[in-house]
C-alpha cells in the first residue's frame, strides 16, 4: 500500500483525523515515557493513611482504596490498555488477513471451511466469546490478548475475503495469470497491496473496540491480574470496595481515559478512511 500525495492531502483536510492523530500520539508517548516521567512501584506503594484522598496538588487524581496515587495507576493503565489493544488487533488482523486472502482467492473447499469458522465465531457475542476464552485459559494479561484477538478474527476474514473476491477478477490480476505468475506471487505483489487500505482503517477502529472489550473483562475480574494496573480493574475495585459513590474520582478518571483512548482511535480511523477512500 503506497501512501499517495492525494491521500495525504485528503487526510490533512480531515479535522477528525488530525485530532485523532494528535490524541493517539500523545497517548502512545505517555505510555512509553511513564517509567521515565513517573517511576512507581505499583506493588509496594500503598498506604491506608492516604486512603481515598480527594484530588489535590499532591494527588491530582486522588488516591484509591489502597492509598495509591490514582494518576500513576491511570497512567500505567494506559500502557496496559494500549498493549492489549495493539497486540490483540495485530494478532486478529494477521490471522484474519491470511485466512481471508486464501479463502477469497482459492475459493472451493477452503472457502467453505473458513466460512464455517467465521460463522461459528460470529454466532457468539464478542464479549461472551472473550469471557469463555479467558475463563478456559485462566485470567491473565496474555489470556486477554488472545481472547480479544480471536474475537477480532472473523471481522478481518470477511473484510479481506470480500476485497479479494473483487480484486481477483480485475484485469491486472488476469494479466499476471496470463504471464504465468504463480498464485502466491499474485497474492503477494498484487492482491495484498491493493487490499490493505480498508484493513488499515478497520484495524484503527478495532483498537477502540478492543480497548472496551479489555476494560469489560477487567471489570469482571477476568483481565490483567494485580499488581498490573488496568483501567477496567480500577473501576471494578471501586465498585467492589463500595466507594464508587463516596469517592467518585476513583471511577471518573479511569472511565474518562477509556473514553479518550476509544475516541482517539475512532477519530484517527475516520481520518484514515477519508484519506484512503477517495469516494468518501
Amino acid at each position: 500500500m503506497e501512501l499517495q500525495p492525494q491521500a495525504i492531502q485528503r487526510f490533512r483536510k480531515s479535522l477528525s483525523g488530525k485530532i485523532g492523530l494528535g490524541l493517539t500520539i500523545a497517548l502512545v508517548l505517555l505510555a512509553l515515557l511513564a517509567p521515565l516521567l513517573r517511576p512507581y512501584n505499583l506493588a509496594a506503594d500503598q498506604s491506608y493513611v492516604t486512603r481515598l484522598i480527594a484530588p489535590s496538588a499532591a494527588h491530582p487524581f486522588g488516591t484509591d482504596g489502597l492509598g495509591r496515587d490514582l494518576l500513576t495507576l491511570v497512567w500505567y493503565g494506559i500502557r496496559t490498555s494500549l498493549l492489549i489493544s495493539l497486540v490483540s488487533v495485530g494478532f486478529g488482523t494477521g490471522i484474519g488477513l491470511v485466512l481471508g486472502v486464501m479463502a477469497g482467492y482459492f475459493r472451493g473447499w477452503l472457502d467453505t471451511i473458513v466460512g464455517w469458522l467465521t460463522d461459528i465465531l460470529l454466532a457468539f457475542p464478542s464479549i461472551l466469546l472473550a469471557i469463555v476464552i479467558v475463563t478456559v485459559t485462566s485470567p491473565s494479561l496474555q489470556s486477554v490478548i488472545i481472547a480479544v484477538g480471536i474475537v477480532q478474527i472473523p471481522i478481518y476474514i470477511r473484510l479481506t475475503r470480500s476485497v479479494v473476491l473483487s480484486l481477483r477478477e480485475q484485469e491486472f490480476v488476469q494479466a499476471a495469470k496470463a504471464l504465468g505468475a504463480t498464485p502466491f506471487w499474485i497474492i503477494w505483489r498484487h492482491i495484498l497491496p491493493a487490499s490493505l487500505s480498508p484493513l488499515v482503517v478497520q484495524a484503527t477502529l478495532s483498537i477502540g473496540t478492543a480497548t472496551l472489550e479489555a476494560a469489560g473483562l477487567g471489570f469482571l475480574g477476568l483481565g490483567a491480574q494485580p499488581p498490573t494496573p488496568e483501567l477496567g480493574t480500577m473501576l471494578a475495585d471501586a465498585f467492589k470496595g463500595g466507594y464508587a459513590l463516596s469517592a467518585p474520582w476513583t471511577t471518573i478518571f479511569p472511565g474518562l481515559v477509556i473514553t479518550l483512548i476509544v475516541l482517539a482511535f475512532n477519530l484517527l480511523g475516520d481520518g484514515l478512511r477519508d484519506g484512503l477512500d477517495p469516494r468518501s
